[in-house]
């Protein structure tokens, strides 16, 4: 099994932290340092608690002006790159939200976001003061690094993942938009990744806004393109009926009992009992109907069952492609019924089922048991 992400600040982290900031400002103590670190409940702490944890000894080592502060870190801040060093950003979160620091906080993001990554940082700098971090996230989007780039658009997503929600964002997104639109031909895939979560968290809340938008953008160039299918990911998963025309999906047409899209779809699973922890093999068919060539996303869906009783149906894709009329396409796919840190699996019947753009079109149970003791 992989380690936890918080093992990253192991005791040899910690221990040779210490000895970068003491190489470069003698006054630091690092033993003390260290020691705050590592007391209370560390040992059980997640990532994002032990960075705070860091951030928090930290402060307490570093010079008490926030200036000083920061030009210590600045002293060692190109040595130190990568995840492990989210509390460069944090600490300034935790320590520069002060008026009279703004100007030195804002900077010092910029620059620790070009090694690390800022965007959970500036997330309170946004709650603080939206309209003056919207004007600043609009000339963060023209800066020449990528990193920086990034950072105007995943600090501003309204639902970034493991960071507070923006909720203002999330119930008006138009203050997001000319950012995205400026970063919508960004020559950074890791910029243009961003764009698209970005839009997709605005899907979430506001859909015919996204598929308006993805309307206007698609066909202006690849990289754009990219993006909008990208960001419209969750729409197409809803079958959004003018997000799948976009994207070329064939219709069902409600009024066409005679003559429906899918004239046949199956789906069996094998072995039909299978305990947590055990996988299962599920086979399925679907014939397209007699006639023209039709593009179809072809997803089979599991009504998980939660701690209550009631079931939450996920999807996972299986196909999407063209076909020509007629054709037949099928195949398998195994999937393993193993707890994960996103998901943990109950004991009771889960549907099994086969979904052709947007549309359940055949289905089977499995039995899931509990695991057998080891």
């Amino acid at each position: 099994m992989a380690e936890p992400l918080k093992a990253i600040y192991d005791g040899l982290f910690i221990e040779r932290f210490a000895g970068l900031v003491k190489s470069d400002w003698a006054p630091f103590d690092g033993t003390a340092f260290a020691g705050n670190v590592r007391d209370g409940d560390w040992e059980q702490l997640e990532l994002k608690a032990r960075t705070r944890k860091i951030t928090a000894a930290l402060g307490a080592a570093l010079p008490q002006a926030y200036e000083e502060a920061l030009a210590v870190l600045y002293r060692i801040d190109e040595k130190c790159t990568g995840l492990p060093y989210l509390f460069f950003p944090d600490f300034v979160e935790v320590f520069g939200m002060a008026s009279e620091n703004w100007d030195l906080s804002i900077a010092a993001l910029e620059r620790f976001t070009k090694r690390s990554t800022s965007e959970f940082a500036v997330r309170a700098f946004i709650l603080a003061d939206p309209d003056r971090m919207v004007a600043q996230m609009l000339a963060w989007a023209e800066h020449p690094n990528e990193h920086v780039r990034r950072l105007a658009s995943e600090g501003i997503r309204p639902r970034l993942p493991w960071a507070q929600a923006l909720p203002l964002f999330k119930r008006d997104p138009s203050p997001v938009l000319p950012i995205l639109d400026k970063l919508k031909r960004d020559s950074s895939l890791y910029v243009r990744k961003s764009v698209a979560n970005n839009l997709n968290d605005i899907a979430k809340d506001h859909p015919e806004l996204v598929a308006e938008l993805a309307a206007s953008w698609i066909g202006q160039d690849d990289k754009t393109d990219w993006i909008v299918r990208h960001g419209c990911r969750t729409l197409i998963k809803k079958a959004n009926p003018r997000v799948m025309a976009l994207f070329g999906y064939t219709e069902h047409e409600e009024d066409d009992a005679a003559n429906p899209l899918v004239s046949l779809a199956e789906v069996s699973v094998t072995p039909t009992s299978v305990p947590i922890g055990g996988e299962a093999a599920l086979h399925y068919r679907v014939r397209l109907r007699e006639g023209e060539r039709a593009k179809l996303r072809i997803e089979y869906g599991i009504d998980f069952v939660k701690s209550g009783g009631k079931t939450s149906l996920k999807r996972f894709l299986l196909s999407d492609r063209e076909f020509a009329g007629g054709a037949a396409p099928e195949g398998s796919r195994v999937h393993r019924f193993a707890d994960l840190t996103t998901r943990k699996h109950y004991a009771g019947i889960h549907r099994i089922s086969i979904w052709v753009n947007g549309r359940e079109a055949a289905s089977a149970e499995l039995q899931l048991t509990e695991a057998v003791p080891l």
